[in-house]
């Protein structure tokens, strides 16, 4: 009897490969509910592609797929499979909030008791947190709002879910990642829809990661009703790549940089030319959790382009070392000023990089504060006139290259970073530390330079521009 049911699961199998979604939903129909239950335990011989665990020696795993595709269900057989294969393996379940795990990656219908072999008994103790498999296998599960739970415990396996919605997702994803040591090849997984977070594209620049993809139409076992109304509500939109196709979406909806302008921008460090003048600007850390030193470097060249030539911004340095590098960059771009806005730091920007240079560590003598200003949606304010330039330099560069107005020009190889935090910035958001004076990029850097170097123009930000001022603002560099 086991046999006969052995090959008529077999047979479904091998009708399952290269079927079309409305021929799968159909044969599935057809089969016998006594056969169901092992069907669906040969997980391996139905999955779809995108939810098997790719080859190779890795280390990070993503799902990164639409909704509906499956992603849970995967995760759940990778960590049962693994469960097995580990005895006494120590895993990390981290979910967005207890609520989350306990709901879709524990008790859900394609959950970690759902997907659980016949025979099998894993037992979830709720006043540990934890699931106990056969095997002696226990997994712990976390939340990604409370990351310093991760700090300590040691994990031979992870499964982070929906990672993209972590509300402290660096510390939760640092803290799991230290702890992930047990074992000879101990490994993760990730299983979410994307957004175009800093953390996703830190992970996935990582060495040893590797992803599958998928979409909900990918997953014959949905409803049909359900996949067309989906498409038919949300098919081509900004959502629905992201929420449906599991496209990882650069530009932000709301952003003030949107990819096409910033790429429009963009522009060879060889063909940058000729400078007359050099600014650095800078914005020390205002916080102690992990802010970043903005410093960039921004050059007035001969034919009136405004360069963003460097960014040499430190993450969270102390003064001494943000210091050093602020001297490094006038060093080697020769800086004729340093700048800094009063208000966040200009005195300590000011008084610090005096006291380098009485020890002889800092080149450039004249630090200028801006106006002080009042708190408050300062970040905005700084961006905006920034963009307006951009636009108004973009669109009079693609009409007449030899137009008077500034090209503010990202060099290619050096700014990628400020250009993933441009595109990702929305008004509404708090700003990343690289977004404001030396914030890579900030607009506070240009009126200086025009005041000091184009005294005889208009205003900055009117559409014309002297070309004689470049003339008059000193020899070349």
């Amino acid at each position: 009897m086991a046999q006969a049911t052995r090959d008529v699961v077999g047979d479904v199998l091998e009708k399952l490969s290269g079927l079309k979604a409305g021929q799968l939903r159909l044969l599935m129909r057809q089969v016998g509910a006594k056969y169901r239950r092992e069907l669906i335990e040969r997980w391996q011989g139905w999955a779809q592609p995108g939810q098997c665990e790719p080859p190779g020696d890795w280390r990070i795993w993503m799902i990164r797929a639409g909704r509906g595709f499956g992603k849970t269900r995967a995760g759940a057989e990778w960590i049962s499979e693994w469960a097995r294969m580990v005895p006494g393996g120590r895993i990390a379940l981290v979910a967005a909030n207890d609520a989350d795990g306990l709901r879709v990656m524990i008790e859900g219908p394609s959950g970690l008791l759902a997907v659980a072999r016949s025979g099998e008994t894993p037992r979830w103790i709720g006043g540990r947190r934890e699931l106990h498999f056969d095997s002696g296998a226990i997994a712990t599960l976390y939340s990604a709002a409370a990351p310093e739970n991760l700090r300590g415990p040691e994990h031979h396996a992870a499964w982070c879910d929906e990672l993209a919605k972590w509300p402290k997702g660096e510390a939760a994803w640092d803290n799991l990642i230290l702890g992930l040591r047990q074992g000879e090849a101990p490994r993760v997984l990730v299983t979410t829809t994307p957004r175009p977070t800093a953390l996703m594209r830190r992970i996935m620049a990582l060495p040893g990661y590797e992803e599958t993809r998928g979409g909900t139409h990918d997953n014959a076992y949905l409803p049909s009703t359900f996949v067309e109304a989906m498409l038919a509500s949300y098919g081509g939109t900004r959502l629905g790549r992201q929420e449906l196709d599991g496209e990882l979406l650069e530009d932000v909806e709301g952003a003030l940089w949107p990819r096409a302008l910033i790429e429009g921008c963009r522009v060879d460090a060889d063909s940058i030319g000729k400078y007359v003048r050099v600014v650095i600007g800078v914005d020390p850390p205002a916080t102690s959790h992990g802010d970043a030193c903005g410093i960039v470097v921004a050059a007035l060249l001969r034919d009136g382009r405004l360069a963003v030539v460097e960014d040499a911004s430190v993450d969270n340095p102390p003064p001494a070392m943000w210091a050093q590098a602020v001297a490094a960059a006038a060093a080697r771009w020769g800086a004729d000023r340093v700048v800094a806005e009063s208000n966040m730091g200009g005195e300590m920007v000011e008084g610090t990089l005096r006291h380098a240079r009485r020890r002889g560590e800092q080149p450039v003598d004249r630090v200028r504060q801006f106006p002080r200003r009042l708190p408050g949606r300062r970040s905005r304010r700084d961006a905006h006139p920034a963009r307006s330039v951009q636009q108004q330099t973009l669109r009079a560069f693609l009409c007449n290259q030899k137009g008077r107005r500034r090209d503010h020009r990202f060099t290619s190889h050096q700014i990628d970073e400020i250009r993933r935090q441009l595109i990702g910035w929305r008004a509404m958001d708090a700003r990343p530390s690289p977004l404001s004076l030396s914030g890579r990029g900030r607009a506070s850097i240009f009126p200086d330079i025009n005041r000091r170097m184009a005294v005889p123009c208009r205003p900055f930000f009117s559409p014309t521009w002297c070309a004689s001022c470049a003339r008059r603002a000193g020899p070349d560099r």
